[in-house]
């Protein structure tokens, strides 16, 4: 079969089309197509829920599922992003958009489609992947549409209108450690057919529908998946809709519960107020040498130390990327957070919230980065950039890098903590945003040592 993406018809095609319509020339194979993207062509379509237009060609319709006879599973959408309401007939809406999802997403045991159609690309589709060219994802396509690709899960979306070919890298369905592995999805976009510049418009491929592959062969994820470029949309979805239900949550996170099991905060002094025993606190493990890091080692250059508390304290960085770029240290010699003990971790969550305070005041926000691979002793390096890269901007350069290298940088929950994906001993490297977002990467070979940097 071919499929059709982007304006079928031009403002020229009345005569060619005149000899299809009568049957004095026929396609070759059956020809599916989707609707009007402008005012000029409405005309050809007459039927919104779709029509055979000549032998061998038929409309889709504005929006549905079509079901192949091989049970090939195609889910389209006509036209362009409706700017007002109510839409033109050349338009779809937020409403058509929900429609086609809960008619798709009620139907038991769903897992995606195969195929999606859709004429414009769906917006911010070149996040995390390899580059569309002079396309500004960022600014061209519908959100719209990165919304239904986000919850169609298609194995292939196809999309027009950019005058440009661009075949995505294929994206996750799922989020690593906290999802069952999905199928991956990919998406192409087409230029225009018969272009000067000789761009691609046709692209052929077979396929096998989902629903006759073996769930095993179905979810294997190729070598170069990356993460889902709508993620961002979706958060910022989810967030809008949770603002709604419930206050925010105060800003102030620990990485721990403290006060799970004792209904009130333990005193840090170690001092009990109710009949239990004291707690001991765990001396942390000597250094095996001489440590640049530990408090109490001659080797510290103490003329970069800026703050000191019980547990930590807070030295410029030797060498530094920039003049305010400082590092969280505890004070004795512990390898990784995942070795701190509570009281450890409290007061370096507090140093945290002070930077964070301390950077905004500045006009800057602050990336938090870990390396417990060929180190000794545990640095939390933090490092101011401008306000205006946003916390998006800044985990798709890492991630977007970490890809470059084939390391596998994976978000973790925000509201987790790093001792839930990572053992003492472990090598990693994590990253901390001041949001609250959090990326980690496990080392089970070598690594750059310069990578965060």
């Amino acid at each position: 079969m071919l499929l059709c993406v982007g304006n079928f018809f031009s403002s020229t095609s009345e005569a060619e089309w005149a000899e299809y319509r009568s049957g004095a020339k026929k396609a070759p194979i059956p020809t599916f197509v989707l609707g009007a993207n402008n005012q000029e062509t409405v005309c050809y379509f007459p039927d919104v829920s779709g029509c055979e237009l000549a032998e061998n060609i038929t409309y889709l319709g504005r929006r549905g599922l079509f079901s192949s006879t091989s049970g090939l599973q195609i889910a389209y959408l006509s036209g362009t992003e409706s700017q007002g309401e109510p839409a033109p007939a050349y338009s779809f809406s937020s409403k058509d958009v929900t429609e086609l999802k809960t008619s798709l997403l009620s139907t038991p045991n769903f897992k995606g489609v195969d195929i999606l159609l859709t004429s414009p690309w769906p917006r911010d589709v070149g996040s995390f992947a390899n580059s569309p060219g002079e396309i500004d994802t960022k600014k061209c396509g519908s959100t719209l549409i990165s919304d239904l690709a986000a919850s169609l899960k298609p194995r292939y979306h196809f999309a027009a209108l950019e005058k440009a070919y661009y075949e995505r890298l294929p994206y996750r369905n799922h989020t690593v450690l906290q999802e069952t592995p999905q199928h991956v999805s990919r998406f192409i976009a087409l230029a225009e057919v018969g272009n000067t510049s000789k761009k691609k418009y046709l692209y052929a491929f077979s396929i096998v529908p989902m629903s006759l592959m073996a769930p095993a062969e179905l979810v294997k994820q190729p070598q170069d998946v990356t993460e889902n470029p709508y993620r961002k949309l979706r958060k910022e979805a989810q967030k809008t809709r949770a603002l709604r239900c419930a206050e925010e949550e105060p800003a102030s996170q620990f990485f721990f519960d403290l006060n799970k099991h004792q209904g009130k905060k333990r005193p840090s002094d170690g001092k009990d107020r109710g009949n239990s025993q004291p707690k001991q606190t765990k001396k942390p493990p000597q250094p095996t040498g001489p440590c640049w890091f530990c408090l109490a080692s001659p080797e510290v250059e103490k003329h970069l130390v800026v703050s000191i508390g019980t547990h930590c304290y807070l030295a410029l960085a030797k060498g530094g990327l920039l003049p305010d770029h400082v590092l969280i240290l505890p004070i004795g010699h512990y390898q990784s957070v995942v070795d701190l003990s509570s009281e450890v971790l409290e007061e370096v969550t507090k140093y945290k919230s002070a930077l964070k305070e301390f950077f905004r005041s500045k006009g800057k926000r602050s990336v938090l980065f870990e390396r417990n691979y060929k180190s000794q002793h545990l640095q939390l390096q933090v490092i101011p950039v401008p306000l205006d890269y946003t916390s998006e901007d800044i985990k798709e350069c890492f991630i977007t890098q970490a890809q470059e290298q084939q390391i596998e940088l994976l978000e973790i929950p925000e509201h987790s903590d790093i001792t839930q994906v990572a053992r003492p001993g472990m090598p990693y490297f994590y990253v901390e945003l001041d949001t609250g977002e959090k990326l980690f990467h496990r080392i089970r070979g070598s690594f750059p040592l310069q990578f965060g940097r």
